[in-house]
């Protein structure tokens, strides 16, 4: 047995009979002259969210890491979560959450890299970020003996923990449609029923491709109820929107999911911006007579940068080009969804276009981002959002990171709990030429 090789419950062993069928169904037993990583993309297929820690960790141990352990972001990006075993040592229990903004861990997360911390007696702290293609779901802290470790043969240990890296997010991602051990440790404190429909409803907040990059955001994160965003790129297109839902709660939350599931099921369908609009519209006034959804609806031809949107009801979407505000995006707005039929009237659709250049981006926002007030009253206007929002994007943040520094930014001016939900999403532009890079 190779020298990484442990017990039955790691390398070398298989710990159930639904295993042994797996591996007779498949290719012959290598786990003797496997590579670590294959390991454990082996045996990643039959764990549970709640063994995700001790497989990570024992795994490591193949590679000679130690203290190894997983930090998730919480649902506000404000701190960095230990994922522990349930029965694992007591030391692991005593473990702090780490602060984004003020630990060497938060900064491996920010900037999306790895980050080597100064040498202990322990050894040396390695931090690697966890990423779901762009997607960043937090950190994960190593320990080796000394720095020369990761140069070492070419850096084949450096490049080992980025594959190590790269295959515990897949299954951190992968695990978390099969309990609540991880949903549940991502959340500080308890979820309001309305936020609960709102976030299961999401698509992943950050999306790259060589072509276009998406980033969204979404406060108060526990009390959310009205606003939600969508997205899907496909060949040749990025479909997305920003949605505003009539009043607060769960009421709300019914109304929006119910606008986003017509949207979705229009989109699917491949149908047109109009007929879209007409759908969602139709959809809305029959489900929830009465009640009104503000929209912006979007599509952008990847392929040459043509921007196609609709207005319902809602604020303009701000272009920007070169790290600086060019306008908004003014268009004839249609009524809210709900409003058309509700008054008998036939719905007016505008179409409106804009070409876009290589490196554009576009932010939509709900009213609340710029409704937000500090204790004296000044509101948290649409120049100050812009202003924050090119300081970031002039620093080369990633652009995940850009919008979590804008939402801290909201919170920071309201100096408490925001009284109505607050959305952006930022999209950016690129010719399908250029390389994607998360620092924008």
């Amino acid at each position: 047995m190779p020298e990484w090789a442990v017990s039955e419950q790691g390398y070398g062993g298989r710990v159930s009979s639904e295993e042994d069928a797996l591996v007779a169904i498949g290719s012959p037993d290598t786990s003797q002259t496997e590579e670590p990583i294959d390991v454990l993309l082996r045996e990643a297929h039959l764990v549970g969210p709640h063994q995700v820690a001790g497989l990570l960790r024992r795994h490591a141990a193949a590679l000679g890491l130690t203290d190894t352990v997983v930090y998730l972001s919480d649902l506000q990006q404000l701190v960095l979560i230990p994922l522990v075993e349930p029965a694992g040592p007591g030391l692991d229990r005593q473990l702090a959450p780490l602060g984004v903004d003020s630990t060497v861990a938060g900064r491996c997360y920010q900037n999306v890299e790895m980050v080597v911390q100064q040498p202990t007696m322990e050894g040396v702290r390695v931090w690697m970020p966890l990423l779901d293609g762009a997607e960043r779901l937090g950190v994960l802290g190593v320990t080796t003996t000394a720095v020369a470790d990761l140069e070492r043969d070419g850096g084949r240990l450096t490049t080992q923990l980025h594959r190590f890296a790269a295959v515990a997010a897949e299954v951190i991602l992968s695990r978390t449609l099969y309990g609540d051990t991880l949903v549940r440790l991502r959340r500080r404190r308890e979820l309001g029923l309305a936020a609960e429909l709102q976030w299961g409803l999401l698509p992943p907040l950050t999306f790259a491709c060589p072509e276009v990059t998406v980033a969204g955001a979404l406060e108060p994160a526990y009390e959310v109820a009205g606003d939600s965003l969508d997205y899907a790129v496909d060949a040749g297109s990025a479909r997305f929107a920003v949605f505003d839902g009539m009043g607060h709660g769960l009421h709300s939350a019914q109304l929006t999911a119910l606008t986003v599931a017509a949207y979705r099921n229009a989109r699917r369908a491949d149908m047109s911006l109009t007929d879209t609009i007409e759908a969602v519209d139709l959809a809305v006034s029959t489900a929830h007579p009465g009640s009104f959804v503000t929209a912006v609806i979007a599509e952008l031809d990847t392929d040459t940068g043509l921007l196609s949107w609709v207005n319902v009801g809602h604020p303009e979407p701000m272009l920007l080009r070169g790290r600086r505000a060019v306008k908004s995006l003014q268009n004839t707005p249609t009524l809210p969804f709900g409003i058309s039929h509700t008054l008998g009237r036939e719905v007016v659709v505008q179409v409106r276009t804009e070409q876009l250049e290589p490196g554009d981006r576009l932010l939509l926002y709900t009213d609340g981002v710029t409704d937000i007030r500090s204790p004296n009253g000044e509101f948290f206007d649409v120049h100050r959002l812009l202003d924050l929002l090119a300081a970031n994007l002039a620093a080369r943040l990633p652009i995940p990171e850009t919008m979590r520094r804008l939402v801290r930014s909201l919170l920071d001016h309201q100096q408490g709990p925001l009284s109505d939900d607050a959305t952006m999403l930022l999209v950016e532009w690129r010719s399908g030429n250029e390389r994607t890079l998360l620092p924008s």
